[in-house]
């Protein structure tokens, strides 16, 4: 495991190779699974400010689960997750011509609309972050609906913490991400320059 901070990452986050394949998932963990896409406490009210500019972006039936479930749901062990349409899709999923299912927040926020790209759990993915009261815990979801993103990683040698360099950034900031790579790849910081042995 890599400490860095208050957040203990997994070795397979280091280790393992993941690029997103969406021409091969079609966007598969947007509907596969029991919830929607898991939200922080801080992402409700955004979710909440931004919801009528992204309704224009989202399919009749993403609406109407809103409106009948709201902007997010609370479930019974206390978690935070979008809804979703009949216990499938995420009610904010949107399909494209080709029937790849791509996120109407995201879409908003290419074009400018609004600021919020989209819950930092998609953006994350394949990494799930449990908390805990002293620390974030960050490890490598694996799920078979992915095998295409693993082949595709291979192919490039991209691993987890590379392809994720921006939503992990967006979380932790780049002083920590920097602080990440360092370990992984043994090469020393601007803490290091100023240290003595």
């Amino acid at each position: 495991m890599i400490i860095v901070d208050k957040a203990i990452v997994s070795d397979d986050v280091a280790e393992k190779v993941f690029v997103c394949h969406l021409e091969k998932c079609k966007g598969a963990c947007c509907v596969e699974g029991d919830l929607g896409a898991p939200l922080e406490q801080d992402e409700l009210e955004q979710l909440e400010e931004i919801y009528p500019t992204v309704a224009p972006y989202l399919s009749e039936a993403g609406r109407k689960a809103i409106e009948e479930q709201g902007v997010w749901l609370l479930d019974e062990e206390g978690d935070f997750s979008t809804p979703t349409i009949g216990g499938r899709e995420c009610a904010y999923a949107i399909y494209d011509a080709k029937g790849t299912l791509k996120c109407g927040i995201e879409q908003a926020h290419r074009d400018g609309k609004i600021d919020f790209q989209k819950p930092i759990s998609c953006h994350l993915y394949p990494i799930r972050i449990t908390r805990y009261e002293e620390f974030d815990a960050l490890n490598y979801d694996v799920w078979d609906i992915c095998s295409p993103a693993c082949e595709l990683g291979a192919a490039l040698n991209v691993p987890i913490y590379k392809f994720l360099k921006e939503p992990l950034i967006r979380k932790y900031g780049p002083a920590w991400y920097a602080k990440l790579v360092a370990q992984i790849e043994q090469v020393p910081t601007a803490d290091d320059a100023g240290s003595t042995t």
